[in-house]
């Protein structure tokens, strides 16, 4: 059984060919990371396994790759870039990752509400343009943040905060405990926040979850902060409360398109810290990242 990393960048290709041992199945390292869906057929060249970073594969795609059974997705987002049903309808099992980031993550989230509540990048822009600008910032001591969604990196992201002071609310799917959180009703999250962060999967329940009347019913002035997926928000009300100062600042990584175009709305927001959906990108969650790759590797060969 052959495996192909098919569009590997050469920082995890590196990891991933040092992590290689003894006796582990042959896996080949296509080292480019700006392939096109087309060209996945080429590239397996009838290997079972592929190892999928960001390159999106249609299901009318997958099945012109002969002898494909595997892949495995660097990530728990598959669904932005594929359809694990359809493709399990193909006989093709879709395998995630998870965990291996959740730190990292969980920085970087911080980073956006911190930047967010002092304005640090606006002032960076405004004095490198001769402008020398001092707004009151948000001392987030004793403020209250919201996390919609509680998984591992929301729990990480829990830890920094009520390590700084803060309150820390949240809401779940599914009932959960975490030492100091206090879990509530997801409109209790909503309007009780001064800081909002969003830490959910996207699939068909949470597309759009953040409507509209959701950021109405936040409080005015809250901070959004958004490390999950994009098409989580309504992007267009997003934009509005923005506009309006319903929304003091979104810290975003993720964006509904990607690469964000120069000329989004979005890059015309002073109110705006805009990320390149890198906030997974450490050397420790690669290591992870490209460990729990091999596993998955190891026990697909072994037939587990």
């Amino acid at each position: 059984m052959r495996g192909v990393f098919v569009d590997a960048n050469e920082s995890l290709a590196v990891i991933f060919e040092r992590l290689h041992k003894q006796g582990d199945p042959e896996v080949r390292i296509n080292r480019d990371p700006d392939i096109k869906p087309e060209d996945y057929p080429a590239i397996l060249d009838g290997a079972e396994i592929a190892i999928v970073d960001h390159t999106a594969l249609p299901t009318d795609i997958a099945k012109k790759c002969a002898g494909l059974k595997h892949v495995v997705f660097l990530g728990t987002g598959a669904r932005s870039y594929m359809n694990p049903d359809e493709l399990a309808e193909t006989g093709i099992h879709v395998h995630l990752i998870k965990g291996y980031g959740d730190t990292a993550v969980a920085e970087c989230a911080i980073s956006l509400m911190w930047e967010g509540a002092r304005g640090l990048a606006k002032m960076d822009r405004g004095i490198r343009a001769g402008n020398w600008l001092r707004d009151d910032g948000m001392q987030l001591t004793g403020k209250t943040l919201g996390l919609i969604g509680f998984g591992g990196i929301a729990a990480e992201v829990a830890r920094i905060a009520l390590g700084s002071g803060m309150r820390v609310i949240a809401w779940n799917r599914s009932k959960k405990k975490f030492p100091k959180v206090e879990f509530l009703d997801y409109d209790e999250v909503l309007t009780e926040s001064d800081v909002i962060s969003i830490h959910l999967l996207l699939n068909d329940e949470t597309r759009g979850m953040i409507t509209r009347a959701c950021i109405e019913a936040m409080k005015p002035g809250v901070i959004l902060v958004n490390t999950a997926r994009g098409a989580i928000v309504d992007e267009e009300a997003m934009i509005d409360a923005l506009q309006s100062g319903q929304i003091r600042h979104a810290g975003l990584d993720v964006f509904n398109i990607e690469p964000l175009p120069a000329d989004h709305p979005l890059t015309k927001l002073d109110n705006v810290t805009l990320s390149a959906h890198s906030a997974f990108r450490t050397p420790e969650a690669s290591e992870n990242l490209m460990s729990a790759a091999w596993e998955h590797c190891r026990r697909i060969v072994k037939g587990k």
